[in-house]
Order: C-alpha cells, then sequence, then structure tokens
C-alpha cells in the first residue's frame, strides 16, 4: 500500500486503512521490506486490516507464471517467510493470476462480488439504493435466468425460441427491480436523488458498452439522463453507485469486465455488453423503434412517457420506453 519509511509512518498507513472499505492484497514472488517485528509492511497491513473486520481480497502470483528473475525472492530465509505469507492469506478465498490483464479482470470481478456479499458505505452512502424486497427479487429471478442459461449451453442447438424467452425474462427483471440514485448538476453541488429501475439504467448504459464504456463515463450519461429538467446542466452519478450497479448487471450475465488493453496511465475500469446484454439490448431497441413508428402513426393520441412500468407490459414481452 506505501513504501517502506519508518515505524512513524505506520500511523498513516493505519488511518488509511480504517477508512478503507475493503483491503486488497497482491503477493507475487517477493516478501518486501521488513518492519521492526521482522515481518513485512504488507504483512503488517494485511493483518491489521483483517483484525479491523475490513473485508480483505487476496490475490496470488500463480507458480506456474512466468516472472522476472530480478523480482524473485533472494534467498531460502525470505522464500519461507513469503510462503507462510502467502498461507495466511490463502486462509481466506483468493484468487490466482499469471499475468496483468488476467489480475485486472479478476480484480474487478472479485470487487464487484465484494460490493453484493459485503456492502459497505463509500464515500456516498448507498445502503437505501437498492431495497432488500428488489434485491431478493434480483436474486430469486437471476436463479430462474441461470437456470435457463444452463439449459440453453447443454442442449446443443438450443431453439432460438427458448432464448428469446430468457431475454423476455431477463427483460421483466430489470422493470421490476429499483435503485435509488445519488446525482448532482455540478462538480461539488448538493446531491440530489432519483428513483430509477434497473430497466431504465440498461436502456441508457448499454449502448455505451457495445464496444466498452468506464464507470467514470457511464456515471456522466446516467447524470445527464436522470435530470429532471433536459435544460439543466449535469456533472454525474455518483461512481460507487455505478459500480453496484454494474455488480447487478454482472450477476444476471448482461455485463462483464473488458478485456482490452489500455495504457499504464489509465486507470478507469471499463465493462462491456455479454452476448446476453447485446441480445437485450437488441430487443430493447426493436421495441422502441417499433413503438415509435406506431406512435408517429396516431398523431391524434399523446405518446406514453417515461420509464417502462410491469403493468405496461405484455403478457409476454418487456416493451421499451418512448425516447429510448
Amino acid at each position: 500500500m506505501f513504501s517502506a519509511a519508518d515505524e512513524e509512518q505506520w500511523k498513516i498507513i493505519a488511518r488509511h486503512i480504517d477508512e478503507s472499505d475493503y483491503y486488497a492484497v497482491i503477493v507475487a514472488q517477493r516478501y518486501g521490506s521488513m518492519t521492526e517485528e521482522q515481518i513485512s509492511f504488507t504483512r503488517k497491513e494485511y493483518e491489521y486490516a483483517r483484525s479491523r473486520g475490513i473485508p480483505c481480497l487476496g490475490f496470488i502470483l500463480d507458480e506456474k507464471a512466468s516472472w522476472p528473475s530480478d523480482r524473485l525472492a533472494k534467498d531460502d530465509a525470505e522464500r519461507e517467510r513469503l510462503d507462510e505469507f502467502k498461507a495466511l492469506v490463502k486462509e481466506k478465498p483468493v484468487m490466482f493470476w499469471k499475468d496483468g490483464p488476467e489480475l485486472h479482470g479478476k480484480f474487478s470481478i472479485s470487487l464487484m462480488k465484494a460490493f453484493t456479499a459485503q456492502p459497505r458505505e463509500g464515500w456516498i452512502r448507498s445502503s437505501g439504493s437498492v431495497g432488500p424486497e428488489a434485491m431478493a427479487e434480483v436474486v430469486r429471478l437471476s436463479a430462474e435466468n441461470a437456470d435457463l442459461r444452463q439449459r440453453l449451453e447443454q442442449a446443443e442447438g438450443a431453439s432460438a425460441h427458448e432464448r428469446r424467452e430468457l431475454v423476455k425474462k431477463t427483460g421483466r427483471t430489470l422493470v421490476q427491480a429499483k435503485s435509488t440514485l445519488s446525482h448532482r448538476e455540478r462538480p461539488g453541488g448538493p446531491w440530489q436523488r432519483k428513483e430509477v429501475t434497473l430497466f431504465d439504467v440498461f436502456r441508457v448504459a448499454a449502448p455505451q458498452m457495445v464496444v466498452e464504456h468506464s464507470i467514470i463515463g457511464l456515471s456522466k450519461v446516467l447524470a445527464m439522463e436522470i435530470r429532471e429538467d433536459p435544460a439543466l446542466p449535469w456533472d454525474t452519478v455518483a461512481t460507487n453507485q455505478v459500480k453496484l450497479l454494474m455488480s447487478d448487471f454482472m450477476t444476471l450475465d448482461l455485463v462483464q469486465p473488458s478485456e482490452r488493453r489500455h495504457t499504464v496511465s489509465d486507470t478507469n475500469e471499463y465493462w462491456t455488453l455479454t452476448s446476453l446484454g447485446m441480445d437485450v439490448l437488441k430487443f430493447v431497441r426493436r421495441h422502441s423503434i417499433e413503438h415509435g413508428i406506431a406512435q408517429a402513426a396516431k398523431p391524434d393520441e399523446e405518446a406514453e412517457k417515461g420509464s417502462a412500468r410491469e403493468d405496461d407490459l405484455p403478457e409476454s414481452e418487456t416493451s421499451a420506453p418512448t425516447g429510448a
């Protein structure tokens, strides 16, 4: 977490750990600088985070991975200390990685799972963003979707009908689940709250992720969409809430961390649609286009406004809101 200096710096390190929602430790083939207690600073940080009850995520370099010789343990004593530390980290569930891109992908997935399994407050309090009843419904319907996906994968040449049913069921799940987002009009401005459905969010965010899009970029796109008055400026939706939304979409197998390479200086987190996510997006857009054509053919009738509602849906289909 920090470069080793003197013991006085430990107070700064401990304070930062106390203020963290999660602690991630990445272990390769060096033990690191030692403290006066003859353990590495990294191990001391890790043990402190566990003692404070902070959820810890462990990532250990695969033993079969290729690694530079100048970054290996220098002697038997260091190797022994390193093995002891790895054994300590393995007391909790860990992920193994072989290179930078794989570490990036597994880190993103682990963090998203931690958001769901061990939610923390974050910088913007989001404990009320998804109610327990809505979340329970997402989990229940997700299990049904998972069962459908498994049967589709196992059945060679599964029918297009089954795929369409899975897409429709996922669409209904998105309509039923709701979230309250914090957004603001300008940097440093007051936060405002607005309730939306996951369908509303997916309708806006999915086209941005056909290739890939960053959490920061999605936060700004959503802020532009949910503002009350189109004439008002917009800044961002709280990024920790957008990450939770990506976790919900990942649970439904709609999105996944992007595997595209970026420059080392680019620290943004990128997401892209899965195959199912692309099919749901096509379904939403097709119904949006058809709805627009139908409305244009009835000029004397006022077009429906707002987000899709469950009671507006055909019995076996999910309709898209106008303006999609």
